[in-house]
């Protein structure tokens, strides 16, 4: 019997002694809590140089930025009336101070109207002022009247390196004003569009692009613009490490004929050529370039006397003048060819290097414009 009364004391006390564990955390935490305080901050001191220039680039560069929604028209299937619906949303950069507005021409595209909204939050509706699908870029209109926007300072691109780094203003996903970083990864990149074929001469880079960017800013480390983000290579839709900009060496030479005649007109040689085509004529001649098949009449390149393949009612084919050569750099591609006359201005004279029934000569031809040509 008192075995038992001593197995019960041992019982009760090892109870007890649990409860006295479990418990004083309890204990302390109601005597100490009552009296708890805020911790004590730890300085932070000075932040790096390299945030602090960031932090300046944002802070310059993000009120020339501006937010885009565009809204189409659905028709119900009830009611005989057109219902306007939020279509899409993208980015843009203000490019002067008369309001102009810079983004891509698919953030806009079978849009029935757009909204520009500022950094500042004033919110205007947009006019189309121009497009240029095959560059993907496009000119909007805002009535900012008497209080005037400042735009980005231009840079260049030609002179662009591979590693230089890169910072990227947009509206991804509709959260506005978020600032990526990154570096040049790959520049003259050629990317499939739906609305033009290939977009050609793009930056690449790793800052982060996704929906929603799509027409703002690539700015460099001077933070002048460079660029207008345009799409990324994602199997998923989302960012993966690859988008694309088109340089703003050709935003600064495609945006002001948008703006003065609503769109932009390529400078032509009139002739019509297709590499596919082309391909086994020039493998059995041993030669490359660019293979004239057909001359456009009036067009610049009948004028200078181009020479175009002929098929003869045997079957025959005796083919015409190959390019070789655009004021001495050699071309062997329609894409290049087409390239190349985008640095020219309509009316611009360029000296052919051709090859002409085995012979290599020299020709001048004056640039004309869209309606002189295929090419």
């Amino acid at each position: 019997m008192n075995g038992f009364k001593l197995s019960r004391a041992l019982f009760w006390a090892a109870i007890a002694f649990l409860l006295v564990l479990t418990g004083r955390p309890l204990l302390e935490h109601w005597l100490l809590g009552r009296n708890a305080e805020p911790r004590v901050v730890t300085a932070r001191g000075d932040l790096a140089a390299d945030e602090l220039a960031t932090i300046a680039i944002f802070d310059a560069a993000s009120s020339a930025v501006v937010f885009i929604t565009t809204e189409e028209a659905i028709r119900s299937p009830w009611r005989r009336n057109l219902t306007e619906v939020r279509r899409g949303t993208g980015s843009g950069v203000i490019w002067d101070d008369r309001g102009h507005v810079v983004t891509n021409y698919h953030v806009i595209a079978e849009a029935r109207a757009a909204r520009v909204r500022l950094a500042d939050r004033r919110s205007y509706s947009a006019v189309l002022v121009g497009v240029s699908p095959e560059h993907d870029l496009a000119v909007l209109r805002i009535g900012v009247g008497p209080k005037r926007v400042m735009p980005l300072p231009i840079g260049t691109s030609h002179d662009l390196r591979v590693g230089q780094k890169v910072f990227a203003i947009g509206n991804p996903f509709g959260f506005d004003y978020s600032l990526t970083t990154g570096v040049v990864s790959a520049l003259d990149r050629t990317i499939p569009t739906d609305e033009a074929g290939e977009i050609r001469r793009l930056i690449q880079t790793d800052a982060a692009i996704n929906p929603g960017n799509s027409g703002g800013p690539l700015i460099d480390s001077a933070g002048r613009l460079i660029g207008i983000n345009t799409a990324i290579f994602s199997p998923s839709g989302s960012f993966s490490g690859i988008g694309f900009a088109v340089p703003v060496d050709t935003i600064n030479r495609i945006v002001p004929a948008l703006i003065a005649r609503g769109r932009y007109v390529r400078p032509r040689i009139g002739i019509y050529g297709d590499d596919a085509v082309a391909g086994p004529i020039l493998s059995q001649l041993g030669v490359e370039g660019v293979l004239v098949l057909r001359v456009v009449p009036d067009s610049a390149a009948a004028r200078a006397g181009l020479v175009e393949t002929v098929v003869t009612s045997t079957g025959e084919i005796l083919a015409g003048d190959v390019i070789q050569q655009v004021d001495g750099q050699p071309v062997d591609s329609m894409g290049e060819l087409l390239d190349l006359l985008e640095g020219y201005e309509i009316g611009d004279e360029v000296i052919l290097g051709i090859l002409r029934s085995g012979r290599s000569e020299t020709i001048g031809v004056v640039l004309g414009g869209a309606f002189e040509g295929l090419d």
